[in-house]
């Protein structure tokens, strides 16, 4: 991979970090009664595009995202993890596939709010394929699939699998525990959110509804059930991924450890992002 690419895709990983600390942020504020709101992916841009140089902001926001965008669709297509052609294998490269999909959704409307258009077009898109007579089915397999990322997330954070990976990467031992600590709770924040925004779209789909849990649904579910302060402890966690995906750029070592498929042999293929 050339250079640019390498710098395109770590550029990817700040922007999502930035989405996500703006979003834990805001919500930690809204829990504490600082002000902010409970917030998602379109509401930290939103959140944006309200601030001087909004425009600017909003533009290099969604460049950084479509960096995102494709170190998901390299992972996916050009499989630098060595994964084996198997279900398991490909389970994982459609997984990436779908990230950049969702990510390259959240790009396109960073560009529609930097150049005045923030609403209309995908929301009615969705909102036609879920008001269909398979709405519910629909809204079904998208919590499958949800609660799926959201036990890997918790797996990731407490399998030590994780700690591993940042073990190798050659980092200081400050830095690294800083890592580590944010990681697991970064992870574990973001598996309880997607955790709720399944079980929500599931209870939804199960009923003969057709609507998909949010963030923002599950930061209300969360406040309603548990209260303010879990809420913000949750959301606290989400700038710990922030701060997680924000280091992960800085040492691409670190996803070179997590890019190792396997133990040796064919399947020990690795990509160098620094």
């Amino acid at each position: 991979m050339s250079s640019k690419k390498k710098n395109f895709a770590r550029f990817g990983m700040v922007a999502k970090g930035a989405v996500y600390s703006i979003i834990g942020v805001l919500t930690a504020l809204a829990a504490f009664g600082q002000g902010g709101e409970q917030t998602g992916g379109k509401g930290a841009l939103q959140y944006l595009a309200q601030q001087s140089y909004g425009q600017i902001l909003l533009v290099l926001m969604g460049i950084g995202l479509l960096g995102y965008v494709f170190w998901r669709f390299y992972q996916s297509f050009a499989n630098p993890k060595g994964l084996e052609d198997n279900a398991k294998g490909y389970a994982k490269r459609i997984a990436f596939f779908i990230s950049g999909l969702i990510y390259g959704g959240l790009a396109f409307y960073s560009f529609k709010l930097a150049f005045g258009s923030g609403s209309g077009d995908s929301k009615s898109m969705m909102g036609s394929l879920m008001s269909g007579s398979n709405g519910d089915t629909i809204a079904i397999i998208i919590g499958i699939g949800m609660a799926i990322k959201a036990i890997y997330d918790l797996y990731r954070a407490y399998s030590g699998k994780f700690r591993e990976e940042v073990e190798e990467a050659g980092m200081d031992h400050k830095e690294q525990k800083l890592l580590i600590n944010a990681g697991k709770f970064g992870h574990t924040a973001r598996g309880i959110v997607i955790a709720l925004m399944a079980f929500l779209t599931l209870r939804s789909g199960l009923s003969s509804g057709n609507n998909i849990g949010t963030q923002t649904d599950a930061f209300s579910f969360i406040q309603n059930e548990f209260g303010s302060v879990a809420m913000g402890i949750v959301a606290i966690g989400l700038v710990g991924y922030g701060v997680y995906m924000f280091i992960k750029a800085k040492h691409p070592a670190i996803s070179v450890a997590s890019l190792r498929g396997g133990t040796g042999g064919p399947g020990k293929k690795t990509i160098d992002l620094k």
